[in-house]
């Protein structure tokens, strides 16, 4: 493997200009494609395997019209203190509204707010139900501007109207994510790197990477079924990865060049060394995001394999962009000091390093120069004092994790939004108006195909549902053209998120088979409320699952990279504890409301359904990115003969520094989407942030070290069958430094040759 990519490095470095071209080639042709592909497909919410999505299906085949499916708005009227909207002076204004939005594009229908059964008890609330014949995704802009503009107009009859549903939310306020991510990137390569050239070597790779994922999705939208949403995550992922697989070989490129080579061999070296790193780090994103299609959610499989398409484009670049553009600026990517030394009289560098030897030594300047690595002064310590530096780290996650056991899941809907849109308004207006549930309906579809008497089989379902404790009103059943499937409509007393909502489902549901006895009717509960329920028992039970085909995946693959058992199982551990603390963090802001106004949550709530298995995916792939970088220089230091507590060492000298910036820059990528306006990116963006932060900075920096601190040798143990038995993968470029030694300018310590140049 080192050797493959060795040689791959060299020949894209020598081969620059056409490689550069091919690149180029690629993308306009893409792009190309893609501003010829046909119109992008809709984005499925469809869940097979849960009795909502069921449901949905039935209603869909027994009313034609779309009742399932077809987007819908209301429109909430509320009269000013002590007054009733059903009062004469406001009639004209209601029906100036119903016209003008009947007449709106894409409109089906628009009910009567002053209908009997839309008005509340006290005569002070009404709504009207908007009825559309295309679905949420499909609702042009033109007809949300017509509502609003209606609901605009009515307001000034001095009555509160506002407006909410899956129709009247457009796109969220876009945040400032990626140019957020991409500054702070530049910041932090700017500094780790003190060069303007490799701080942009990287950005320019990652962009193009990212550019080619995105116009790729476009291009294949209609043949594969991917619109231009599932991107969000490719993007996300792409620039991270992108950034990082690059920072880590052009840091690797001049960690050779400081050697002394030249610089088409410190490409190939960069390439057969860091480039392995990347391979394989890139391996693990793609197992954990492309193992997302084993939960059987059309979407999430989407996504993790775009996001997947992504990783792989970033790995590609890396390995042939990255070294060809190191050749155009060869020089150019080293430190100022580098250049300076490079360029400074061979005879001050001769008259130096003689008065060095009758100095302290060479070994003296090493240590100078290692007490001034913070990543060095930090490995030391570890290795001095491991064990209480392993509890504190397992502590403090364990504690963080806490709150997790409480862990939630549902699907915030309007009440998550902040009070400033008219959404959230309008939900509070009908929770005042009729109650906390009303905006969490229960629809239960009765197939009374094969009972005797369809309408008294459907009544007799509608009888039993009023009667459930939990259920405040039931509303008449309405039956479709052939008189044999009936949609009813069950308010419950408590609203959508509420646990006890959650309880009334189920207990529908297990007393449905004594009603379908006595009646000779199915019915299967449905709607928004009870597919939340069901989408999060769904996401809970193919967790497990989840965990074990990735985590299982990854640590065979760990397995043949490092030729070790325990380090896979320590990179496992230490990831769940990461992931574990992280829960514990979305549990304690977003549920719990402990620092939610920091963020500028209004509303907490449950956890997004999806919210878990995206964490785990996406999270341990880029866990495990860390885990290679550092963890394979200390294994090439053991292959190289160092001792293994001198090796923890040795790869924070030369990783430490790497894996920082790339945590720093991956964590503002993540952090960037929190500056959106909709809670449940602020959710997705903190998340993500929060757990590569932990693994990065506490597990990887901390647990992981005090670990091989305290197994020493034991840490690479292997047992010799299966020894025999994995292939061998080299990943440490041990053939390389036997085939290439590094020139005699390598003997010189880095710190003797800043000295020099000082000097």
């Amino acid at each position: 493997m080192a050797t493959l990519l060795y040689r791959l490095g060299r020949g894209a470095f020598r081969r620059r200009r056409w490689v550069t071209l091919a690149w180029a080639a690629v993308l306009l042709g893409v792009v190309f494609g893609a501003m010829n592909a046909g119109e992008a497909a809709d984005d499925s919410d469809s869940m097979p395997g849960i009795e909502s999505q069921h449901a949905f299906d039935l209603i869909n085949e027994r009313f034609p019209g779309g009742e399932a499916e077809g987007a819908g708005a209301r429109i909430v009227l509320v009269a000013p203190d002590g007054r009733q909207v059903t009062a004469s002076e406001y009639r004209a204004a209601i029906d100036t509204l119903v016209a003008e939005v009947a007449d709106g594009p894409q409109v089906a229908a628009v009910s009567d707010p002053l209908d009997a059964s839309t008005v509340s008890e006290d005569g002070s609330t009404a709504y009207a139900t908007v009825t559309y014949e295309v679905t949420e995704d499909n609702v042009t802009d033109a007809g949300r501007a017509d509502l609003t503009a209606a609901v605009e107009q009515a307001r000034t009859s001095g009555l509160t109207v506002e407006a909410g549903g899956g129709a009247v939310a457009g796109e969220p306020p876009a945040g400032i994510g990626e140019f957020l991510g991409i500054g702070v990137a530049a910041v932090v390569l700017l500094i780790t790197f003190g060069s303007l050239a490799a701080a942009g070597l990287p950005l320019i790779t990652a962009v193009a990477g990212v550019a080619l994922t995105l116009a790729s999705i476009v291009a294949l939208g209609s043949a594969l079924g991917m619109s231009t949403a599932t991107g969000d995550l490719a993007m996300m992922i792409g620039i991270a990865v992108g950034v990082d697989y690059a920072l880590l070989v052009v840091s690797r490129y001049r960690e050779e060049r400081a050697k002394g080579h030249d610089a088409r061999e410190a490409a190939g070296l960069a390439v057969g060394t860091a480039g392995s790193a990347v391979v394989f780090a890139g391996l693990t994103v793609v197992i954990a995001l492309a193992g997302l299609s084993v939960i059987g959610v059309p979407s999430l499989t989407r996504m993790g394999l775009a996001a997947a398409g992504a990783v792989v484009i970033a790995v590609l670049i890396t390995l042939t962009l990255v070294p060809a553009l190191c050749g155009f600026w060869p020089d150019a990517l080293l430190a100022r000091r580098v250049r300076k030394a490079r360029s400074a009289p061979p005879a001050r560098r001769v008259r130096f390093r003689f008065r060095f030897r009758r100095g302290p030594g060479r070994g003296a300047a090493r240590r100078a120069g290692e007490a001034g690595a913070w990543s060095v002064r930090w490995a030391r310590f570890v290795q001095r004092r491991p064990v209480p530096v392993l509890l504190g780290s397992a502590v403090l996650l364990g504690a963080l994790a806490a709150p997790a056991l409480d862990l939630r899941l549902g699907m915030p809907g309007d009440e998550a939004k902040p009070t400033s849109t008219t959404e959230r308004r309008a939900y509070d207006a009908l929770a005042d108006g009729f109650g906390p549930g009303f905006n969490g309906p229960l629809t239960v579809v009765v197939d009374a195909r094969q009972a005797d008497d369809p309408r008294s089989a459907v009544a007799a379902v509608s009888d039993r549902l009023a009667a459930t404790a939990g259920v405040v009103s039931v509303a008449p059943p309405r039956f479709n053209a052939a008189k044999d499937t009936a949609v009813i409509q069950a308010v419950p007393a408590t609203a959508p998120t509420s646990e006890r909502t959650e309880e009334l489902v189920h207990t529908i549901r297990a007393e449905r088979h004594a009603t379908e006895s006595a009646t000779g009717a199915t019915f299967e509960v449905t709607g928004t409320t009870a597919l939340n329920i069901d989408v999060a028992r769904k996401m809970t039970d193919a967790l497990i699952p989840y965990l074990l085909v990735v985590v299982g995946l990854a640590f065979l693959l760990l397995l043949v990279v490092f030729r070790s058992v325990l380090v896979p199982l320590k990179a496992a551990l230490g990831f769940l504890l990461s992931v574990g603390a992280s829960f514990g963090a979305l549990v304690t802001i977003f549920q719990n409301g402990h620092g939610a106004g920091l963020l500028g949550v209004e509303e907490t709530g449950p956890v997004m359904s999806t919210m878990p298995l995206m964490l785990v995916g996406i999270v341990f792939g880029l866990a495990m990115d860390y885990q290679v970088f550092l963890v394979s220089r200390m294994r090439e230091a053991v292959v190289h003969g160092e001792r293994p507590a001198e090796a923890v060492v040795t790869g924070f000298r030369h990783s430490g520094r790497v894996v920082t910036a790339a945590a720093v820059i991956m964590t503002s990528v993540f952090a960037g989407f929190m500056t959106g306006g909709e809670t449940l990116l602020k959710m997705v963006g903190f998340g993500l942030a929060i757990a590569v932060l932990f693994d990065a900075f506490v597990v990887r920096m901390a647990f992981v070290p005090a670990v091989l601190v305290l197994l020493g040798e034991r840490a690479w143990w292997l047992p010799r069958r299966l020894d025999r038995l994995l292939p061998r993968v080299e990943v440490e470029g041990e053939a390389l430094g036997r085939r290439t030694p590094a020139p005699a300018l390598a003997a010189v310590p880095d710190a003797d040759r800043q000295d020099t140049v000082r000097a």
